[in-house]
């Protein structure tokens, strides 16, 4: 299978950035636990349907594979030409048994060293995301988007570990073809309003990555939380998810609101998601939607599932186990404020 070029050609703005139509946002990471009854959501790229809860590490190799077989296909037929012959890049990643071996880190090609070291920090290997932190900006342009990087992002974003997800985002970039820059910045913001939904949705998830490493962040805000007002819910969902991505502060009310404003079941589940488990937030920053969340869990205007999303939300955050009762989690939250 040859390569493909990233969706944003040339690194210092020559040429024409042009999408590959294969490119998508990474899928389904940050599950919600258990209780999701959402099933088979006509337009959305990812199926839904009613989960267990299972342990974390189970649960990722369960991803994992799931997103080799869905993703898979996307790669099927490309008409661009492969890399130049190097060594398998599956045999150098099984090659590198630690991040700090720099020496042979070198000797990689830059594809080889953005799959291995993401590897590697998805196992917590000491010293991956450092060493994914200074090589990312060199990667740019000579990554591309392969099923194993597709695989290994979802792997990132999944994580406990905030640095490997902000390394998740990193390796994205890298292998989109975006830089850090205003001009990829500009290229998104115009993409985001294509007619292309395939591309309008890409734009979305890389406005979120680039929001989270601080490239116009405020903006990207503006442009995502405009978006959830879109008529369509596909297009809403990967704005929630994008929001998500960011990390910041000022994500969390439109997060909030979309899970107890949405008509779309799924939007609202997924906005439930972004301020309990996905994305880049800090646990101080996911606290802080406590107060709404007690609020939605007995407020009469929304539904039991959404009743239900905002207990396991609040489960998700605080990592207690208590009984879907507004008043039990109110003495909880009572209690927690006066120690603290």
């Amino acid at each position: 299978m040859g390569g493909f070029k990233p969706p944003f050609s040339g690194t210092g703005g020559a040429g024409t950035p042009a999408l590959d139509p294969r490119l998508q946002p990474t899928p389904d990471y940050g599950t919600l636990g258990p209780g999701s009854d959402i099933g088979n959501y006509s337009g959305d790229p990812v199926q839904y349907a009613p989960r267990k809860r299972t342990s974390p590490l189970v649960s990722l190799i369960a991803m994992a594979i799931g997103l080799v077989t869905a993703l898979f296909p996307l790669f099927l037929g490309t008409s661009h030409k492969p890399h130049p012959a190097s060594p398998r890049p599956e045999r150098q990643v099984q090659q590198l048994s630690s991040a700090r071996d720099s020496g042979q880190l070198d000797q990689m090609d830059p594809q080889s060293q953005a799959e291995a070291l993401l590897k590697l920090a998805v196992a917590h290997s000491d010293g991956a995301v450092e060493q994914i932190t200074a090589r990312a900006d060199g990667w740019n342009g000579q990554v591309q988007w392969n099923p194993q990087i597709a695989n290994l992002s979802a792997a990132a974003l999944n994580s406990n570990d905030l640095r490997v997800r902000e390394s998740g985002v990193e390796v994205e970039l890298a292998a989109y073809g975006l830089a850090k820059n205003s001009e990829s910045l500009d290229y998104l913001l115009k993409t985001v309003e294509s007619t292309d939904h395939s591309q309008k949705i890409w734009a979305l998830w890389a406005l979120g990555l680039m929001g989270n490493q601080g490239v116009g962040q405020e903006r990207v805000i503006s442009v995502l939380t405009d978006h959830l007002k879109d008529s369509d819910a596909d297009s809403r969902r990967w704005a929630v998810e994008a929001l998500a991505l960011t990390g910041s502060d000022a994500a969390i009310t439109p997060l909030l609101q979309t899970m107890h404003d949405d008509p779309s079941p799924l939007v609202r589940e997924r906005a439930a998601c972004g301020v309990a488990s996905s994305g880049l937030f800090t646990q101080e920053k996911r606290f802080s939607a406590i107060p709404t969340l007690l609020k939605d869990t007995d407020d009469p205007t929304l539904d039991a599932q959404t009743h239900a999303w905002a207990f396991q939300a609040l489960g998700d955050i605080t990592h207690q186990r208590l009984p879907n009762d507004p008043a039990a989690w109110r003495r909880w939250n009572e209690k927690r404020v006066d120690s603290e």
